[in-house]
């Protein structure tokens, strides 16, 4: 079924990801302060907008996907926000990645106004929004959830619900904590091999089909070679930025304080991720973990 979208920020997640919904066959009302992304989606068929709430007057979704909390909230909830624009039958879906409270903040401040909302943060990086495989951790009301599935399907392969508004937002944490642990651990055993004669290619094959498999190893490896198809192999041009996993270790962290969680590894991979960024590698793939172990 065609729906009236509208779709604000049109980074290099949200951009793909539009241009996803115009070739579902929907029409997409886009706006970002960076014109040339806007004209970028017009010439694939979507309808520019001049304002915010422009893009989100008229809409049967309404699909935000921006850089943190503080623009977020802003963006709806701010003196000129969403919330005095948004019609009641629009749904609003929220694909930042953000805290979790912030999530609950917007969704319980629209609720009150009769406005349905989800948080719906993504996981797959650049090339899944490009090819629309993407994961949707989804937060919210089970009837809000169900009108959402069929358009976040149009951008991705795997749709969660991971619970009520906020949920997704945990979850996203809790996976982005892990696979920096994950990056981490398997920089630091493949160097460790490498220190000591092995080939990494070959030490990569064995642990992949060993106990040590994991994702990092199977499709995204840190070590440069290995892997034609990985940042790594492409002096680490991303792919998901240390930057952008130093912001959800962050959000990872304040979460954990906030729930009295222990988190010894997590914070091990904050420290990292932030000693990368303190090198000027922030910019870089968060496989660039890797450099830090390298004796090179």
């Amino acid at each position: 079924m065609s729906l009236t979208i509208g779709f604000i920020g049109l980074g290099n997640m949200g951009g793909p990801m539009a241009a996803n919904l115009v070739k579902a066959g929907h029409t997409v009302n886009v706006f970002d302060l960076n014109q040339s992304v806007v004209n970028q989606l017009v010439e694939q068929g979507a309808v520019a907008t001049t304002e915010a709430k422009h893009c989100a007057t008229g809409v049967d979704i309404l699909i935000s996907m921006l850089p943190a909390s503080k623009h977020v909230k802003s963006l709806y909830l701010g003196d000129a926000g969403l919330i005095h624009a948004l019609s009641t039958s629009t749904l609003v879906i929220d694909c930042s990645t953000i805290d979790a409270a912030s999530a609950r903040d917007v969704g319980a401040e629209l609720a009150a106004k009769g406005i349905a909302f989800v948080d719906a943060p993504v996981s797959g990086g650049v090339a899944g929004a490009t090819a629309g495989t993407l994961t949707f951790i989804v937060g919210g009301a089970q009837i809000d959830f169900d009108k959402a599935q069929p358009v976040l399907a149009d951008m991705g392969k795997n749709i969660f619900h991971a619970g009520d508004v906020g949920a997704g937002q945990v979850a996203k944490i809790c996976n982005n904590m892990l696979l920096s642990i994950l990056m981490a651990g398997t920089s630091e055993a493949l160097q460790m091999g490498i220190n000591n004669g092995l080939d990494a290619k070959v030490l990569s094959e064995i642990m992949t089909a060993s106990s040590g498999r994991n994702w990092t190893l199977e499709l995204y490896n840190p070590c440069p070679g290995v892997m034609a198809t990985a940042p790594a192999s492409n002096d680490y041009k991303p792919g998901f930025m240390v930057d952008l996993m130093a912001k959800d270790l962050g959000l990872a962290m304040e979460a954990a304080e906030q729930s009295n969680s222990s988190t010894p590894m997590g914070s091990m991979a904050k420290n990292l991720y932030t000693m990368l960024q303190e090198q000027g590698a922030g910019s870089d793939d968060f496989s660039a973990v890797f450099k830090l172990f390298s004796k090179e």
